[in-house]
């Protein structure tokens, strides 16, 4: 490139980071370590992992495999694992200055400690947290393919994805008939062991999860919501098995701001696109989103700078899951950071100007 220097020649080079710290969820615990340690090892660094708690076998497995082709390939100790308590390990991965980069995927609560943590000792993050994740369901949507790409969305891993559909703000010209086939899909979803193919729904994390699905339950319910379908827990089949609930709320309470990681679905009505995407807009997460609609003019509406406030905006598909080929984050509470994506490898890797 240019340079202000009489013949000077000047460019820039990308050099790893050195070792990267990943700190992953119980909820993918496979996945999101694939596409941080992968990306890591294209760009030259090695990475200490930190899994969750509830999910150490899986990490556990996956090193074996991973030291295996590793050692078959002669680059022992490129991929390194940590089993223990967050506490313990976690905050000596935060503290250790020699982790430039730490990845993090998690609960915004821990993501806000997390970030403080790093950035005292001016370290970089890669946060991945929260979302209370909307799709709007206009006056033009096409019900059926709405109510699928709702149930999926809500009912799929119980709720316990970061992309899982908690919030539906639908036109009020429809929003009897998509609450009478959201009900009846929910009282026909199987659920029982996640092994099993027949099953939709398996069960909670832990026992805690029940807890906070049944307190959130109540407090929509004392902030004037109806339960429509399910609020129980499901001890027949496991101590930790509930029903997928579907709440109608008077509007966007202090609950329904709140996400819960659980398979609770809020309904609200709305009047017009522009109250929608207010509504849309006003929580504190920003990960994923959804329009479904069969009128372009709406559709773009949502996706422009005046529509959805959040990382991933989606037309007529729901919002769970990710596409690894792009960029996967969100803004405001969800953290900002991204994985995955064009230009994900740049945050791996530290800038050289020559």
């Amino acid at each position: 490139m240019g340079s202000e220097r009489p013949l000077h020649r000047m460019y820039e080079q990308w050099h790893p980071l050195g070792v990267v710290g990943i700190i992953t969820a119980f909820n993918f615990p496979v996945a999101v370590w694939s596409w941080n340690s992968a990306l890591s090892a294209v760009c030259g660094d090695t990475m200490g992992w930190k899994p969750s708690g509830q999910t150490p076998l899986t990490a556990i497995a996956v090193q074996h495999l991973s030291n295996q082709v590793m050692g078959d390939h002669g680059v022992d100790g490129l991929f390194g694992l940590t089993i223990g308590r967050g506490s313990d390990v976690g905050s000596m991965m935060l503290e250790d200055s020699r982790l430039p980069l730490v990845s993090f995927t998690g609960s915004t609560h821990t993501g806000r400690k997390v970030s403080a943590a790093v950035a005292s000792r001016f370290g970089n993050t890669i946060l991945e947290l929260g979302g209370n994740n909307a799709i709007i369901v206009t006056e033009k949507a096409d019900l059926e393919l709405a109510t699928r790409g709702i149930v999926f969305g809500a009912v799929g891993t119980a709720g316990q994805r970061c992309t899982s559909t908690r919030r539906i703000i639908g036109h009020k010209s429809i929003m009897p008939t998509l609450t009478v086939r959201l009900v009846n899909a929910y009282e026909q979803v199987p659920i029982g062991n996640p092994l099993d193919d027949a099953t939709l729904m398996g069960p909670l994390v832990n026992r805690g999860a029940v807890e906070d699905m049944m307190r959130a339950i109540e407090q929509a319910k004392a902030q004037g919501g109806e339960v429509l379908s399910g609020g129980n827990t499901k001890t027949d089949i496991g101590p930790n098995f509930v029903e997928p609930t579907i709440i109608k709320m008077p509007g966007q309470t202090d609950i329904v701001k709140d996400e819960t990681f659980a398979p609770i679905l809020y309904l609200m009505e709305y009047d017009t696109l522009e109250d929608a995407v207010e509504i849309h807009n006003s929580v504190p997460q920003g990960l994923s989103s959804a329009i479904f609609t069969d009128s372009i003019r709406q559709a773009e509406r949502f996706l422009g700078s005046a529509g959805s406030d959040c990382g991933i905006a989606n037309v007529n598909i729901g919002t769970s899951g990710a596409e690894i080929g792009g960029a996967f984050g969100g803004e405001k509470e969800t953290g900002g950071g991204r994985e995955s994506g064009s230009d994900a490898w740049k945050g791996y890797m530290r800038r050289q100007t020559n």
